[in-house]
This record gives structure tokens, C-alpha cells and sequence, in this order.
């Protein structure tokens, strides 16, 4: 039955301006027509007056031809065909409807691909049959378009005669859409590009290397949450990053590595959270929270981190892109944010150990990709920005008398099924920064302080401590020692020789 409910002629929609008038087609029609409490897509689409298809960076514009029928069924055959899955706005939309619409829907076509896939992605999502029976015959077609998004290991649903190739587990399975970006650097094959860039290095050089990556890491990461603990502190976090990939990534793994980030926890209640969780400022004048992102609630968390955990096993044993993997991975549970503190840190260690056991980086090297975030706190920052703005005022909440939140709806699909397409592309591009400039640097740095050291020992013979503490000065000072450092450390060595060292400084490393 036709319908005027998608039929919206619009130029502005929840916010986002339409590059010209035109239809709301697919899941914005979907959200529009039954009032969806689900997040925005990063691309809307519009049917235009117009005989033109373009993109913007927020809309796809189709031309008459490519306009659905505005019936529910056209309009989901029409998102599944063009925009993908979106599984949140899939489950907002099935549960907000009588499941005899998506019955009469596959009764109506049983064999069609578009079809089949709606009635798989329903039972899937919502956990029960309809009353249909089980199909018997037809090709198998896939769950997820790989022309559209980036699909994972398959297996067959014979009812349904639907290949699931879904990347994830029905209680944790982000999406991440295939762009140029993505498949560019899949295609690159930057981890045989970095092993051949290591292998002509001095064993040596590189394991001394690899030890100063870990502790950049652990410095970064700290620096990253505006922390500057004490060095030994650092140490150890470097040395739990190094073991990345060693342990299976469990419910008691995870709790181990907060252990290790907190060290301390007279302040902070180690373990699950067991009240809300909120990433924000307070109010000044009367402490009520001013919450950026607000955590999964707690009571899902049992649901999220399991299903994480077994999303993750899925991937680790499959040919999924390993970049792609650790940012479903390590993204999802920093947003979930499980933990009262100590999110940030081990977000970034499951990107490590992601690559680690899917045998990203060989020589035992760790890729300091928190020196590469550091950098790019800015884009870092837009990334949970852009997702938390498009859930926040789905959200209902109130303030604790201790100043927390308390979240009052269900919210749990918005930690289980997001877009991680933006995350994908920050992480590969981190990824790659490493190996072009991050490591490379350091290695370079390495022989360039082995031939300043060997000149040390030849004209003065200096010992290997002093020769640390006095590049660490000429670090400091440019590549002059200091007035302090003359008269006090080195105040045995003559003007002529402070002299002489400052030159072999300089023609080495400046």
C-alpha cells in the first residue's frame, strides 16, 4: 500500500542543511516517517528534482529514476541497496513497528535478495522467528554488500538462504564502510612495506630501537590524557604495551591491564563501573555534569565486553584487515567506556595488541601509534566528538547527588552497532605515520647518537653515563651546554674540549 509518511520534501534535516530540495530516500526517510530515536548516518540520501547524482560530505543526491516507492519495503530495499546496513537504525526501526509489516513484506517477494536480507537482518537483531517457513531453494546472497562496506568471515543461514559476513557478534558489530581511503591503504600493504624497511637494520639497533618505542608510547599515552606520571610508572606501562599480543583479550585480561594504568587506587574503584559514566566538565557554580559523551550504562556492560571479546576472536582468525580490526576493537571499548578510569590508555594498547596477534608488525616491534595520536589531538578529539553529538540528545538522563549521570532508556544499541568508518581512516593514517616518520626517525637518531658516542670514546673516553647526560644537555640546549651544566656536571672538561664536543654535536645532529 502506498503511503504519504516517506513522501517528505525537505531542505533541512535534524540540523543538516540539503544541498538542494528534494525527498528524504532510505533510512532518512525510515527515521523521518517513524520517528527513529537513532543516530543520524554520516550520509543522508536525497532524491532530487534534478537529473544529477553527486555527493557532499553529509549527502547523496540520486536523480527521479533512482526514487523508491514510498512504501516501507521500497524504502529498506532501497537503504540495503545504496547505503548499506545501518544496524541501529534497522533494530530502532523493527522494534518501533508489528513484525507481521516485515512478514507481509518477505510473504509478499520470498525469494528476493533485498527481501531476504530484510527478514535475516530482523530475526538476527530482534532474536526471534516469524512465521514463515524456512526457505528451500535459491542462490545465497550476502548479509553485507562488500561493494559498500567491509565484510567478515561468512556463514551460511539456510533459512534465510543468506550468506551472514557480518565483521561482528549480534551484541557488539560496528560497520565500517569501504571509502578510497580505506581500500588505499588496505591495497598499500604498509606492514611488508615497514618489513622491508627494517630488515637491511642492525638487529641490535632495532631491539634498542624497539625499547625506545615503547616507552615514547607509554609517555604518549600518558600525555595524551594530560598525565606526566613518574618515570617508572611509564616503564611499566611500556612494558605491559611490549607484551601486547602475549594474552587473549578477557573480561580478566582487561581488568589486569586497569591495574597496571591505575596502580594506585585509593581514589578510584578498580573494576567494572557500577554507576553511570560520563566523559565532560561540571558546572562550576552547583557541580551538575555538562557531559561531551556519556559511558554505556552500566548495567550493559556484562553484554558490550563480552561481545567485544568475541567479536574480537571472530576477526583475529579471519582475513579481516588487521588495521580495520583494531579500530572496531579498541574504539568500541573506549566508548563503551567500561572503567572509572584508565579507558583512554587501554583503548590504545588493544590497537597494539589487535596488530600484535594479527601479526601486523614482526621483529618484535611495537608500533607507537600513541605518538602518531599526539600529535593529531585535534582529529583525535573530532572523532568521539562526531559520534557522541549524534547520540547525546538521544539520551535521557539525569544528575546523581554525586555529581554523575544516571541514564534512564535503553541505549545499549549505540555502543554495539556504530559507523567506525571515520575511526578506520584516523587509525590508518596513524598507522602509516608511524612507519613513514615515527619509526624511522628513531632509528636514525639511534646511529647518529652510536657515532657521536664512538667520537666521545676515541678523543675523550668518556664513560657511556656521561655520554648519555651530556647529549641529553646538548638536546636541551640546541646543541649548546648550558652555563649550570660547564660549571657543575662537566666541569672537569676544558673550554677547548666543551667547544669540540658542541661541534661533533652539531655536525652529527643538527
Amino acid at each position: 500500500m502506498v503511503t504519504n509518511k516517506y513522501s517528505q520534501e525537505i531542505t533541512t534535516f535534524h540540523n543538516r542543511t540539503a544541498p538542494e530540495p528534494g525527498a528524504l530516500a532510505g533510512y532518512g526517510a525510515l527515521i523521518a516517517g517513524h520517528s527513529l530515536k537513532a543516530p543520524i548516518p554520516d550520509k543522508l540520501a536525497l532524491i532530487s528534482e534534478k537529473h544529477k547524482k553527486y555527493s557532499t560530505d553529509t549527502w547523496n543526491i540520486y536523480t527521479p529514476r533512482h526514487a523508491p516507492v514510498n512504501t516501507l519495503a521500497d524504502h529498506l530495499t532501497f537503504a540495503l541497496k545504496y547505503e548499506g546496513v545501518d544496524l541501529n537504525i534497522l533494530k530502532s526501526l523493527f522494534s518501533s513497528i508489528p513484525a507481521k509489516e516485515i512478514k507481509g513484506i518477505v510473504e509478499n517477494e520470498p525469494t528476493g535478495q533485498y527481501t531476504r536480507r530484510i527478514w535475516f537482518f530482523y530475526e538476527w537483531l530482534m532474536e526471534k522467528k516469524l512465521d514463515l517457513p524456512d526457505l528451500k531453494t535459491g542462490n545465497y546472497v550476502d548479509a553485507i554488500d562488500a561493494k559498500l562496506q567491509y565484510s567478515g568471515p561468512s556463514k551460511n543461514s539456510p533459512r534465510h538462504r543468506v550468506r551472514d559476513n557480518l565483521p561482528g557478534m549480534k551484541d557488539f558489530c560496528p560497520l565500517i564502510r569501504r571509502t578510497n581511503v580505506l581500500d588505499a591503504y588496505s591495497d598499500s600493504k604498509l606492514n611488508e612495506k615497514i618489513e622491508g624497511s627494517l630488515s637491511p637494520i642492525h638487529r641490535d639497533v632495532l631491539m634498542r630501537a624497539a625499547a625506545f618505542l615503547l616507552l615514547k608510547d607509554s609517555k604518549a599515552s600518558y600525555a595524551i590524557e594530560g598525565e606526566s606520571p613518574p618515570q617508572n610508572r611509564m616503564q611499566r606501562w611500556g612494558k605491559a604495551i611490549g607484551q601486547a599480543g602475549n594474552n587473549e583479550l578477557t573480561q580478566d585480561e582487561l581488568l589486569r591491564l586497569q591495574q597496571i594504568v591505575i596502580e594506585n587506587a585509593r581514589f578510584i574503584k578498580l573494576g567494572w563501573r557500577e554507576q553511570g559514566g560520563f566523559v565532560g566538565e561540571h558546572d562550576r557554580a552547583h557541580g551538575i555534569p555538562i557531559p561531551d559523551h556519556i559511558s554505556a550504562k552500566w548495567q550493559d556492560l556484562d553484554i558490550l565486553i563480552d561481545g567485544l571479546i568475541d567479536t574480537n576472536l571472530k576477526l583475529q582468525n579471519s582475513e579481516f584487515d588487521p588495521v580495520l580490526t583494531a579500530a572496531i576493537i579498541a574504539f568500541g571499548f573506549v566508548l563503551i567506556h567500561p572503567f572509572a578510569d584508565g579507558n583512554g590508555r587501554i583503548h590504545r594498547y588493544l590497537i597494539h595488541h589487535v596488530l600484535a596477534k594479527k601479526g601486523f608488525a614482526k621483529n618484535n616491534l611495537i608500533f607507537p601509534v600513541s605518538a602518531a595520536i599526539l600529535q593529531r589531538i585535534p582529529e583525535y578529539k573530532e572523532i568521539f566528538d562526531k559520534y557522541s553529538s549524534t547520540r547525546i540528545d538521544l539520551i535521557e538522563w539525569k544528575p546523581t547527588p554525586d555529581n554523575n549521570v544516571e541514564v534512564l532508556n535503553d541505549t545499549i544499541d549505540f555502543y554495539r552497532y556504530f559507523d567506525a568508518t571515520n575511526m578506520a581512516e584516523f587509525l590508518y593514517s596513524c598507522v602509516e605515520q608511524t612507519i613513514y616518520e615515527i619509526i624511522p626517525s628513531e632509528v636514525e637518531y639511534l646511529h647518529k647518537y652510536d657515532k657521536f658516542k664512538f667520537q666521545l670514546e676515541q678523543i675523550f673516553d668518556m664513560p657511556d653515563k656521561m655520554i648519555a647526560l651530556v647529549v641529553r644537555f646538548l638536546e636541551q640546549g640546541k646543541g649548546k651546554l648550558s652555563k649550570r651544566a660547564r660549571e657543575k656536571e662537566f666541569d672537569m672538561l676544558g673550554e677547548d674540549e666543551i667547544v669540540q664536543i658542541e661541534m661533533i654535536y652539531s655536525n652529527i645532529f643538527i
